[in-house]
């Protein structure tokens, strides 16, 4: 590939390498190159977080990374969240809160909450609806993702 980058990264504990184009950004390297496809395009501008994965540790909005810029980095996608036959104690919390309807944002809100709860263990109901701000749901009016948050809080501390 003419004026192509080599990538190496960690995704989901697996090391992925790629040539891919410099321009390439790392949603479409995780959905297209990788075939990840838990993580959404939504905007592309990074206002609804549907894209949100996990770099080097803190919560990302893929649509605004390069995967150049992601080079050496650790990635973890929704895709990495649960283990087979096991959810995520925050997948579990949504489905059991209906903290979900179309589905369309929750992978992003799910590694948004994983963030937070990382850096707050024990958050309120008002430190989750800041933590969550960057991420637009247009179904649920967010009551039911913000329970789900507070009561995985609740089975993971």
């Amino acid at each position: 590939m003419a004026g192509s980058v080599r990538v190496t990264m960690t995704v989901n504990g697996a090391q992925q390498s790629a040539e891919v184009e410099p321009r390439l950004l790392l949603v479409h390297f995780l959905r297209e190159t990788l075939g990840l496809t838990g993580t959404h395009v939504g905007c592309d501008t990074s206002n609804c977080g549907a894209c949100t994965v996990h770099l080097n540790g803190e919560a990302i909005k893929s649509c605004t990374l390069l995967a150049a810029q992601a080079d050496g980095a650790e990635i973890k996608t929704i895709e990495g969240m649960g283990q087979e036959g096991a959810l995520h104690p925050l997948q579990e919390a949504f489905w059991e809160h209906h903290g979900l309807q179309c589905g369309y944002c929750t992978p992003g809100m799910i590694m948004a909450s994983a963030d937070l709860l990382e850096r707050n263990p024990k958050p309120n109901e008002e430190e989750v609806r800041e933590a969550l701000a960057g991420n637009l749901c247009r179904c649920t009016g967010y009551h039911n993702i913000v329970k789900a948050v507070i009561a995985a809080s609740e089975t993971t501390a």
